[in-house]
């Protein structure tokens, strides 16, 4: 398999962002650690994959739109194998197999005290062109390959309104695929996107 000239040009973005190889200590030590697999398809133009979670009676992130990932197993040796097994049981895509690691990006905490503490460190990778996806889990309930372009678009940005304990809260968001991004995966993307628009910059106008 020959890499897409892209993922280099990422990987070394990334390498001067996030130089630490290691897994980021929790924040806490009663708070949990999570990974998320960003992966991005060599298509023209590039695309992420996302995930719609399946609405689950006591998933906090029921219904969302999300990343590929979960909670690191005791088995995991490191947050990275976490990424790569999650993405193998909710999409079906074979990390190990076809995908090329890139680096990680920053790592994101929950705030919310209606959320579990947990850090959530997400990885990027590369995939073929042909990489297919899928619902692999009961957990998910549609995958959707988005192009980075479209994520990147200004008129893609926006506010939501969610209805909390409290009262409504705005939060910023992309809406995509007839859907909202917001929260945790908001923010992951957003750090994404910033490192990607410094090394592939959109047209003018756009």
């Amino acid at each position: 398999m020959t890499a897409d000239p892209r993922f280099g040009v990422l990987r070394e973005a990334l390498a001067a962002y996030a130089s630490d190889p290691d897994d980021p200590a929790p924040a806490a030590a009663d708070s949990l650690q999570a990974a998320v697999a960003l992966v991005v398809r060599g298509r023209e133009p590039l695309e992420v994959l996302l995930i719609k979670r399946a609405r689950r009676e006591g998933d906090p992130w029921s219904g969302h739109m999300a990343l590929p990932g979960g909670r690191r197993d005791a088995a995991d040796p490191s947050l990275l194998q976490t990424a790569v097994r999650e993405t193998k049981e909710e999409t079906g895509v074979e990390l190990a197999d076809v995908g090329v690691h890139l680096g990680r990006i920053e790592t994101v905490r929950t705030e919310s005290p209606l959320l579990p503490r947990m850090s959530i460190t997400p990885h990027v990778f590369g995939v073929p062109a042909d990489t297919p996806a899928q619902a692999a889990s009961s957990e998910v309930d549609a995958v959707h390959w988005v192009p980075l372009d479209v994520l990147r678009q200004p008129a893609v940005r926006g506010t939501v309104e969610i209805p909390l304990p409290d009262g409504p809260q705005g939060f910023h968001c992309l809406r995509v695929v007839d859907d909202v991004v917001w929260g945790l995966t908001y923010r992951i993307l957003d750090h994404f996107l910033a490192r990607a628009s410094e090394v592939f910059p959109l047209p003018r106008g756009e």
